[in-house]
């Protein structure tokens, strides 16, 4: 039991209820539970009354005007609440109590004297504190006078009120009214209206928190689910903007797709369009999202609105994707169902009630387009908007799939480009008689990114990005590819034999300059050996020439005659 100032709150343990009146029920006081048949009164009682016990150790009574005891077990166990076993216990007991209007008198205040009696002693035989009342109109059946039934109706809401009991009080749906009589909701300190409608033949759920006195309280209508776990309420329209930001980057399993950005890949907690037209490869690109955080150790969950679970794991694996073995890991969930199964509103409380028990990192939607032929744009994208608001609260990323339709690649028929982190646009392109997928990053908040258009290949290794050929003629993929590739390799091939070529042939006449070099060297070497030759013979006959003639004038006596002015010099 929790209590804030002002009214204190009884929580029933119902998933998403208590969140939208902040704590639970009034304590000690009645709240009407009303609504059409098959809405889920009984079970939203059941349930209150069970997990008072269970959780919060509060024993309860119920009472019951139509179904029998036994009846009612019945119906809850289907639920896996063993209402029979807490019976036993000791810790809940029902009074069945069946009026018929032939043995009711009407005599002013002692009408439900009998109700209150058998109703006092099942609450002291466990102690109860809390007390269900199903269904009241019954019990109002037999009255015939409508100032008497309202004296009733009051006392006994006063009854209850004046012992503290925590009472839900389940009543029928009149015409133009909450109730039947139209004074319960009068009396009754919270009123809960539960609605189940029926639009274009899909079938909605959706609960209203009418009253509530004293507290604040969520005030839209909120659809809520009966399924194998009970009942359970989300309280999608109160989300709003206050998320935690995350700077950490996770891969794609694309690595070619997570080098065109700036920190290797998406931030944590974004939200990732994924658009195309029909076999551009969506569903692959997001399966590697999924299979990616698996590969990581954390959970991935898979909403798949076109394919079977087997299917998906089966069509993967011609990229060399195993989804199965995550699928037997238990970190990968496949949730598959066609968009006209549920009404948006019952789509939008399944998906966020799996992601809050599933608990994953990344959650792929296969694809959102798929919903607009379930509810008009508006509606289509209000849901869309409070999925995306609901992930990034919880710092889950989001891959969100788009199928486009002709040359409106570009836009998306829910209008969620604006509210995405990033949008990665997937192509076809028709050349010379074939298709070509390309990729292009058009969108990534926050984070620098190629703007270069990537053909997208797919082959049993996975996907890859291959840079197109940007000639003069623009982009080319593909086989034309291929070809003005294999083209440039040709022509680059030629240039550089004739490259080769030229450059012996250069060789060669450098080869032969050397040679003519070397030998008018050689030659030189030669004349300049016979110089010297010449040089030193001449040296030679100059000296013997000095010498013949020293030897000449020897040989006449020269020096034996004196001239006579030399001798009378003397």
């Amino acid at each position: 039991m929790s209590s804030q100032l002002g009214v204190g709150k009884s929580p029933t343990g119902i998933q998403g209820f208590d969140d939208l009146t902040l704590g639970g029920l009034p304590t000690g006081r009645p709240s009407l539970i009303c609504g059409s048949a098959g809405c889920g009164k009984t079970l939203f009682a059941s349930t209150f009354l069970i997990n008072g016990v269970r959780q919060h150790d509060e024993p309860g009574v119920f009472v019951t005007f139509e179904e029998r005891p036994e009846d009612i077990v019945t119906n809850v166990a289907s639920l896996g609440f063993e209402l029979d076993s807490l019976m036993d216990q000791g810790l809940i007991a029902m009074e069945h109590i069946a009026v018929d209007p032939s043995e009711v008198a009407e005599i002013g205040d002692y009408d439900l004297e009998g109700l209150f009696l058998r109703l006092e002693l099942a609450i002291d035989s466990v102690g109860a504190k809390r007390v269900v009342l199903d269904t009241i109109e019954s019990l109002f059946s037999a009255f015939s006078k409508p100032a008497i039934l309202r004296a009733e109706i009051r006392r006994l809401f006063d009854w209850l009120k004046e012992r503290g009991l925590t009472t839900v009080i389940t009543a029928e749906r009149g015409d133009g009214a909450l109730t039947r009589q139209g004074l319960e909701e009068y009396v009754s300190d919270c009123v809960i209206l539960l609605d189940h409608r029926v639009h274009n033949q899909i079938s909605t759920r959706r609960l209203r928190i009418v009253k509530y006195r004293g507290t604040a309280h969520g005030t839209n209508e909120y659809p809520f689910l009966i399924d194998a776990d009970g009942f359970s309420v989300l309280p999608v329209s109160s989300i709003g903007l206050a998320h935690q930001v995350h700077e950490e980057r996770i891969a794609s399993g694309v690595p070619d797709l997570d080098a065109m950005l700036a920190g290797g890949g998406f931030f944590r907690g974004s939200s990732i369009l994924v658009s195309g037209v029909a076999g551009s490869g969506k569903s692959s690109l997001a399966a590697h999202f999924a299979a990616a955080a698996c590969a990581r150790g954390e959970r991935a969950m898979y909403f798949s609105f076109e394919e079977a679970a087997d299917q998906a794991v089966r069509n993967m694996r011609s990229l060399g994707l195993d989804l199965g073995r995550w699928r037997e890991a238990g970190l990968l969930r496949f949730m598959a169902a066609r968009p006209t199964f549920y009404s948006l509103e019952m789509h939008l409380a399944v998906i966020l009630r799996e992601v809050i028990r599933f608990e994953p990192t990344v959650v792929v939607l296969d694809p959102i387009s798929a919903f607009t032929e379930s509810g008009d744009r508006l509606e289509v994208q209000s849901m869309l908007l409070r999925i995306v608001d609901f992930l990034k609260a919880r710092g889950v990323t989001g891959i969100f799939t788009h199928l486009a339709h002709g040359r409106e690649e570009a836009t998306t028929d829910a209008g969620l480009s604006s509210l995405m982190d990033g949008w990665v646009l997937m192509l076809n392109r028709e050349v010379n008689g074939e298709f070509n997928r390309e990729l292009y990053l058009l969108k990534a908040r926050g984070t620098a990114h190629s703007n270069q258009v990537r053909e997208f290949v797919m082959s049993d290794k996975g996907i890859s990005l291959v840079p197109p050929h940007l000639g003069e003629g623009g982009a080319l993929t593909g086989t034309a590819r291929k070809a003005e590739e294999a083209r440039l390799r040709r022509i680059e091939a030629e240039r550089l034999a004739e490259t080769g070529r030229l450059q012996q042939q250069i060789e060669q006449r450098r080869r032969r300059a050397r040679a003519q070099i070397e030998a008018l060297e050689a030659e030189l070497r030669a004349e300049e050996i016979a110089l010297q030759a010449l040089l030193a013979s001449e040296e030679t006959q100059d000296r013997q020439r000095a010498e013949d003639v020293a030897e000449l004038a020897r040989s006449r006596g020269a020096d034996r005659f004196v001239p006579e002015s030399a001798e009378g010099g003397k």
